[in-house]
């Protein structure tokens, strides 16, 4: 494979800014990167220019259900190239792919579908045209509370146990990197110290603990929190409950929908303002209805309408969003997060909850060649996915 270089007018890699600089690719990854008269450029590369542009690293997101017409749950491989390719035209060029609770031997069938993709997608590098990536798999169910069930089957929900653990860790070839625990359930903080165990990210979600039990799961582990302040029990002053253990510890990292439905601006502010922005990661929990018009789509095993942008099931409840991570970047943008900022939460925050700090999220050396040309504006104008060219 030919080389590329990337020119671009700024550069966030995002830990740092860089003018006036380039990015050479080899082998679907970084090279070099740095001013235009330091680095050394191949004879035979083809130039792409961004001019007036900001260069970003591909966004991750790490709770997504689908996009363009496909749930991650129809594990089959159009089903999955769709969502791929949907995503990569929005800049997300990593997903961890999310079920929704479902019967078991269902989510072991879809789980199973899944790995399959993964694994024959493993080492491909320069594809026609972006494509997200799947990393791995998360399991947004069956361990949660029927109290904040949000619109997960309630008949499907089922008792945190390590042997249904270890038969959904089975189907899913060791690719499960996120589980959703609700800690006050019955043997929770049991199956929470089995993910840390695995070497599986435990995360707090759907849940009604109070502040004690959720200190619990950060005590025997739990280091991350689903979608905060959706599906969970409210701040109160005198019951700070489950967003109380949030907010003040410093070693749980925080997901935000910040598509302006799911959480208002000011709540979105008060968690950057208690976490800090190294704590605080942007999702989209999107659905088959991601990039797609208004109308009924699928998430798991069940319906969905999505009128004016907005899911909801038969009772009205909101169904995940139609969110992509670059409008949530600018939705960040808009409340004053500076952009730098807005795009770590996007990019190498996540890279680092899962583990890849180096390989994704980042523009350095040795890292995928994953990386999105935005407007001045900060719309999409070109994406590259492990090396395929931007466009």
């Amino acid at each position: 494979m030919s080389a590329t270089v990337v020119h671009a007018s700024r550069i966030l890699t995002p830990e740092e800014e860089l003018t006036d600089s380039i990015i050479v690719i080899e082998e679907g990854r970084i090279a070099a990167v740095g001013h235009r008269d330091e680095v050394r450029i191949p004879a035979t590369a083809t130039d792409y220019v961004a001019s007036g542009m900001t260069v970003v690293p591909g966004f991750i997101d790490l709770h997504i259900h689908g996009a363009g017409g496909h749930d991650v749950m129809e594990a089959n491989a159009r089903s999955l190239d769709r969502i791929a390719f949907a995503l990569a035209r929005h800049g997300t060029t990593s997903i961890v792919a999310t079920t929704v609770t479902a019967p078991i031997d269902d989510t072991c069938h879809s789980l199973e579908g899944i790995a399959r993709y993964i694994r024959k997608h493993e080492a491909s590098i320069g594809d026609a045209r972006p494509s997200a990536e799947i990393l791995g798999i998360h399991l947004e169910g069956p361990f949660i509370s029927k109290a904040k069930r949000g619109v997960h089957p309630q008949d499907s929900i089922a008792k945190p146990s390590v042997e249904t653990l270890e038969k959904l860790l089975a189907a899913a070839d060791g690719l499960v990197k996120i589980v959703t625990v609700a800690p006050e359930l019955a043997g929770a903080i049991e199956l929470i110290e089995a993910i840390v165990s695995a070497k599986i990210v435990a995360a707090i979600g759907h849940t009604d603990a109070n502040y004690d039990q959720a200190r619990t799961a950060i005590h025997a582990g739990a280091r991350h929190a689903v979608h905060v302040y959706n599906a969970m029990r409210p701040f109160e002053h005198r019951d700070p409950g489950v967003v109380g253990a949030i907010l003040t510890d410093p070693e749980i990292t925080a997901e935000i929908i910040a598509d302006g439905v799911h959480v208002a601006g000011p709540a979105i502010q008060v968690l950057i303002g208690c976490k800090g922005v190294d704590a605080v990661l942007l999702v989209s929990d999107g659905i088959a209805a991601t990039g797609m018009p208004d109308g009924n789509y699928r998430l798991g095993n069940f319906d969905v309408t999505v009128k004016d942008g907005v899911c909801r099931n038969s009772e009205g409840k909101l169904a995940g969003s139609t969110l992509t991570l670059d409008r949530a970047i600018r939705n960040l943008v808009g409340l004053g997060v500076s952009l730098q900022d807005a795009v770590r939460m996007a990019t190498i925050l996540p890279a680092r909850r899962l583990g890849l700090a180096g390989k994704k999220g980042i523009i350095a050396v040795g890292a995928d060649a994953d990386l999105v040309a935005l407007t001045p504006d900060l719309r999409v104008s070109g994406v590259m996915t492990r090396g395929s060219a931007l466009a």
